[in-house]
């Protein structure tokens, strides 16, 4: 999926990028009501003249592409719960999924999407919103069932499917990688074959024991473990 960012200008009519600051502590989900619309559509729409509303979006979302239209840093008009500090328009940022074309890859995009941003802020699904939790809109629409919400309850599973592949896919600190390098480094140490240490050949005589072994080569820990073997039998051996 293509992420664009793509702001609509300061200056859109009906103060639709009011350009008020904004710290978000929510994602909000939205379905766009329009079974024909794309992504770039729900953004050209944004800009139209012929439209007459206030509301507005953060980032609208199809089976293609996602299109940031407001800079998550300020706030949109989309909760219908006004401008108060604490307002869904205040401090969510909002996410329109379109209904249009191949709806179950659009949800799949959606939930990578939203996974994303929640990872990136080290939130978890909790932080998820529906419009309704706003202003009692039945929104997202697809996602009611009759007031069962069944499709919310399934996409928050999905997000959460994302945001669990997406703690696979974390990336060792540095810390982290240089414990691991070490380690690395002490088996590739352990595996490699070498010749008899000194403190062998001193105790017992030869690396070879006298000719017993044709290649006296052996790990770090194999040279061990054939000095315990050797002692313990001197040691048995000579209380026979």
């Amino acid at each position: 999926m293509n992420y664009i960012v793509d702001h609509i200008p300061r200056n859109t009519p009906c103060n639709r990028r009011p350009g008020l600051p904004m710290t978000p502590t929510t994602i909000t989900i939205h379905n766009t009501g329009n079974p024909s619309s794309s992504a770039r559509n729900e953004r050209a729409w944004l800009v139209s003249t012929a439209n007459n509303r206030t509301a507005s979006y953060h980032i609208v979302v199809d089976g293609r592409e996602a299109i940031e239209c407001i800079p998550l840093t300020e706030n949109a008009w989309h909760a219908g719960d006004g401008s108060g500090p604490t307002s869904g328009n205040r401090t969510s940022i909002s996410i329109e999924i379109c209904e249009s074309g191949n709806y179950a890859q659009t949800l799949r995009n959606a939930a990578q999407l939203v996974a994303k941003l929640l990872k990136e802020r080290g939130w978890g699904i909790d932080r998820l919103r529906r419009h309704y939790d706003w202003s009692g809109k039945i929104c997202p629409r697809l996602m009611y069932d009759g007031g069962k919400w069944t499709g919310w309850t399934e996409f928050k599973n999905m997000v959460s499917a994302e945001l669990a592949a997406k703690e696979d896919e974390e990336p060792m600190t540095a810390k982290e990688k240089e414990a691991f390098d070490a380690l690395l480094r002490r088996v590739t140490e352990l595996e490699k074959k070498i010749p008899a240490p000194a403190w062998f050949v001193s105790e017992f005589g030869s690396d070879d024991l006298g000719g017993l072994i044709a290649d006296p080569n052996f790990t770090e820990e194999g040279w061990r473990t054939l000095a315990i073997a050797l002692r313990a039998q001197k040691k048995w051996g000579a209380g026979k």
